[in-house]
């Protein structure tokens, strides 16, 4: 393999070639772990059980000293694998403000969010913004949102997705009700008053 490198690095017009170890490149160095950024999720600190994605509570001897910093889970393809419910909560108000208020409307004081943007094109747009928006009531469900605050959380979704597909006038009043935004402040209300 690396007989083949050199030979074919010159025809590339490659100058600098280093030989790396397996180890070397699998097992990242001490210092530069220590020194790399944590995800904490707009500061939400880990506390509580920590839950998989679909809710189940996952034991604490099973993690290992890596949970605490930023990983990538590579047999489910997802990055947000094993997270505290603060964390998984701090994500979903993260994707909401993406989705509502990210962006504000030069010279004036209106904030929209990818989802307005989104569904400005007819049909599939706002067919995609619902589907952004029901991922969010799904992972407030796994969080163990009980029937009747997903119920409420729907009911705000179908709101925004019937009003939004009326042209102009829907996308205006995506803009202003902010569906999202209010299913995880929603969320974030009935999971502060449960007990820790």
């Amino acid at each position: 393999m690396c007989c083949g490198m050199t030979q074919l690095a010159p025809a590339l017009g490659v100058t600098h070639l280093m030989a790396m170890s397996n180890e070397e490149i699998l097992i990242p160095e001490p210092a530069r772990a220590r020194t790399k950024s944590r995800a904490t999720f707009g500061g939400a600190q880990p506390r509580g059980p920590v839950i998989d994605q679909e809710g189940r509570e996952i034991p604490q001897e099973s993690l290992g000293p890596q949970f605490q910093s930023f990983r990538f889970d590579f047999g489910t393809a997802n990055p947000f694998a094993n997270l505290t419910r603060e964390q998984r909560l701090a994500r979903l108000d993260a994707v909401a403000r993406l989705l509502d208020i990210a962006f504000i409307l030069p010279g004036t004081n209106i904030r929209y969010g990818v989802d307005g943007i989104i569904g400005l094109i007819p049909v599939v747009g706002d067919l995609i913004a619902t589907a952004f928006s029901l991922w969010l009531v799904r992972e407030a469900r796994a969080l163990g949102a009980p029937w009747h605050i997903t119920a409420r959380m729907l009911g705000n979704v179908a709101i925004q997705g019937v009003v939004g597909a009326v042209p102009v006038a829907g996308d205006a009043f995506d803009v202003l009700f902010r569906a999202n935004i209010r299913n995880v402040r929603m969320l974030r209300r009935w999971m502060d008053r449960q007990a820790r």
